[in-house]
């Protein structure tokens, strides 16, 4: 199953123009709510301004290798394996969700457009990583749900407690866990329930770039840019209009010395 191409097997339901009409249809939906998010909210605003008082406050000028440094530092270290994150359960989820995630897209975009059709020849590397990147998005997301989530892990609430910011996760995640149920069922032969997987898969996808205005999808392209613009900041003294750091304070004695609790 893993090395089959489930929308191979689809295209002799569903024509190939409609598969490829759809993703070109989220790609719209993610520019579309990127742009209505960006003029709503006034993020590129924001980033401008912060940029140009930064640029005042800067105590020396960066140069061009020492630009590049830095972006590809920021690109290989920061943003490719979120380094704010620390080290720790948390980052391992959210890389593990992050790449799966990249993987199965782009899989499935080379998969409909390149090796889905009655001329075209199939791919088992690019089935597999379909599968994969699926997979490890289904591990990153549903540790981070079920046992990672700050309001869970900290505040005691309970797993199932769903606010607004849940969206882009939980549509992700059933996006990924119903195109793995739709894959299996269908290369079973399990036509009614495989039909009924395809359409939740469908809806997920649906759900997840038709909501991006109001999920945390877009998250996707201002971490970058506010990590590069951190790092650049940093380097040319500006450090992003923010105060200069402050002398150490000093240690005195021991600090305070406490009493061995008593239990009555």
């Amino acid at each position: 199953m893993i090395e089959t191409n489930p929308f191979a097997m689809l295209s002799e339901v569903v024509p190939v123009i409609v598969m490829q009409g759809f993703i070109l249809g989220m790609l719209a939906l993610i520019l579309l709510g990127t742009i209505v998010q960006m003029v709503h909210h006034k993020n590129i605003t924001y980033f401008f301004n912060n940029a140009k008082k930064a640029k005042l406050q800067a105590t020396r000028e960066v140069g061009v290798a020492e630009k590049a440094k830095i972006l590809t530092k920021t690109a290989v270290y920061d943003i490719g394996t979120t380094s704010e994150l620390g080290f720790g359960k948390r980052r391992l989820a959210h890389v593990l969700g992050m790449y799966g995630t990249i993987i199965f897209w782009i899989s499935s975009a080379l998969l409909v457009f390149c090796y889905t059709g009655a001329d075209k020849t199939s791919s088992s590397l690019w089935s597999m990583l379909w599968h994969v990147g699926a997979i490890l998005t289904c591990i990153g997301g549903f540790w981070f749900w079920f046992f990672l989530r700050v309001d869970v892990s900290a505040e005691a609430h309970p797993w199932y407690r769903i606010i607004k910011a849940d969206l882009f996760v939980l549509a992700l995640l059933a996006c990924s866990t119903f195109g793995l149920a739709w894959s299996y069922t269908q290369f079973n032969g399990q036509l009614g329930i495989s039909f009924l997987f395809l359409a939740l898969f469908v809806v997920s996808n649906l759900v997840l770039f038709g909501g991006v205005y109001w999920s945390k999808f877009a998250h996707m392209f201002y971490k970058p840019g506010a990590a590069i613009q951190k790092n650049l900041a940093e380097a040319d003294g500006s450090r992003d209009n923010l105060p200069p750091e402050a002398d150490a304070p000093e240690q005195f004695g021991l600090g305070i010395k406490r009493e061995e609790p008593k239990h009555y």
